[in-house]
């Protein structure tokens, strides 16, 4: 009997131990392919502060990158990289998630025309060709733009360009794209020869906002590995904004196929984005860009901030 004790006891042992360990992974979606804006979780993982942490991250590159959100919903993973406008629209809709962090706090969108080129200002863009990406958000943020200048979308001409942004520019397709990634679209034209003149969103009637956040399906947000795995990502990007060059070469080292001059550019165009306290939360900003994205039609009803966005404890 005593034998049979001790082997159902360290059988307990062994269950609580597989346990202990499966509850301390994460897995993570990214919101596209693995690039600079990923910095902080790439370095959280190379320097050991995840793992300091008890935790096992996995970053999942999605092949849809309009899935992570829905999965996230489906209680398919534990986190996604996001972004705060689709979040407003994706809690309207609604889908149970909550922004518990940010990665990028500031916008990376821009709307972008040649410098070389007729456009020196909005106003110029009066029966110009934009070219989008992605129809609604974009929309609303051009139209913004627009009416600062006294002009609206009817004033243009939208054309989707589907992500084809900085050859649509070089090849004269069209005078503008709305939708550019300044770390990106900006230094892909200048690598080109073709140097691009950038007019940003919060500089020209629309709110400030974040770009890229960490979502989590709302009955999960009590998860005691969140807190700790926002204390990683803040500890990485205190260590990238102290050590730049270090950490691009461990990133490099991770993902060899990165290296280019475009990726070593957009690094450091990208660095000053990144939220120093990505656990911490303004909710003024929050409500203000919701009364935005109502005024916009973009979403129907606005909500409270805390309905959809937190501050972790």
């Amino acid at each position: 009997m005593l034998a049979l004790l001790r082997i159902l006891g360290a059988f307990a042992l062994l269950t609580l131990s597989v346990q202990a360990h499966a509850a301390d992974k994460l897995t993570v979606y990214l919101d596209w392919f693995v690039n600079p804006d990923h910095a902080p979780l790439v370095i959280a993982k190379t320097q050991g502060y995840f793992k300091e942490r008890g935790l096992e991250v996995e970053l999942v590159a999605p092949s849809d990158p309009s899935a992570p959100p829905r999965l996230i919903a489906a209680g398919q993973g534990d986190i996604a990289i996001s972004y705060q406008p689709q979040l407003h629209v994706q809690v309207s809709e609604g889908l149970p998630l909550t922004r518990i962090g940010t990665i990028a706090e500031t916008p990376l969108n821009a709307l972008v025309v040649l410098k070389d080129g007729p456009i020196k200002s909005i106003a110029d863009l009066k029966g110009k060709k934009v070219g989008f990406s992605v129809g609604g958000f974009e929309d609303a943020l051009l139209a913004a733009m627009l009416k600062q200048e006294g002009l609206t979308l009817a004033d243009v001409e939208l054309i989707n360009i589907n992500f084809a942004l900085s050859p649509s520019l070089i090849t004269g397709a069209v005078d503008a794209v709305i939708g550019a990634f300044r770390n990106f679209e900006l230094n892909q034209l200048d690598i080109e020869k073709r140097p691009g003149l950038a007019f940003y969103p919060e500089e020209n009637g629309v709110p400030v906002y974040d770009e890229l956040i960490f979502i989590a399906k709302n009955d999960r947000l009590d998860d005691a590995r969140f807190r700790p795995f926002m204390e990683a990502v803040e500890q990485a990007t205190l260590y990238l904004t102290n050590h730049p060059e270090e950490a691009l070469e461990q990133f490099l080292k991770e993902y060899p196929d990165l290296n280019n001059e475009l990726n070593r550019r957009a690094w450091v165009d990208t660095l000053p984005r990144f939220a120093k306290r990505p656990a911490a939360l303004d909710t003024g900003r929050y409500a203000r860009f919701a009364k935005f994205m109502k005024e916009a039609g973009l979403i129907k009803t606005i909500p409270p901030v805390s309905d959809y966005a937190i501050e972790l404890k």
